[in-house]
């Protein structure tokens, strides 16, 4: 019993000199964002539900759902467009194919740069929340648990 308390905190002490601080959205995930993201998600583009109702069109202008705010964000993290956020940066190792998702790239200039910001954004997600599962179970990929929806931290 007395083990337990020792393991968990030798496990947050590893993680603290990687993040130095609680990886927050006000914080971390938005300016990086806004940075990385914003051209093509930002205030110019479309909520989730009018991207849905056209999605060609959207994509053919360089245009993707809306997240500059973080209830925005949460739509394709959490609900209704489970793990589509996740699917998009993964970097293949979660993905049957081991290919990284289209959005990867974007992540950063180098390979360096794109691990670390994955890095960040996983753990904002919360450990062990990283998944790339869709609400409903969908073209072969399955739908999200209640176990990983619980995982799911968010920060703001």
């Amino acid at each position: 019993m007395k083990l337990k308390p020792f393991v968990t905190l030798a496990c947050v002490g590893l993680t603290a000199p990687v993040f130095g601080a609680e990886v927050t959205y006000r914080n971390d995930v938005k300016p990086f964002l806004q940075t990385n993201c914003g051209e093509c998600h930002g205030d110019r583009s479309p909520i989730l539900a009018e991207f849905k109702l056209d999605a060609e069109r959207y994509k053919n202008e360089k245009h993707g759902p809306r997240f500059d705010a973080y209830e925005s964000l949460l739509q394709i993290i959490a609900y209704p467009d489970s793990g589509a956020f996740m699917r998009r940066l993964d970097d293949g190792t979660m993905s049957a194919d081991q290919k990284p998702g289209n959005m990867h790239k974007h992540l950063g200039e180098t390979e360096s740069e794109r691990a670390a910001n994955l890095t960040m954004l996983k753990a904002w997600v919360g450990a062990g929340a990283w998944n790339l599962n869709r609400w409903k179970t969908e073209s072969g990929v399955p739908g999200i648990s209640k176990e990983q929806m619980d995982k799911l931290q968010l920060m703001y």
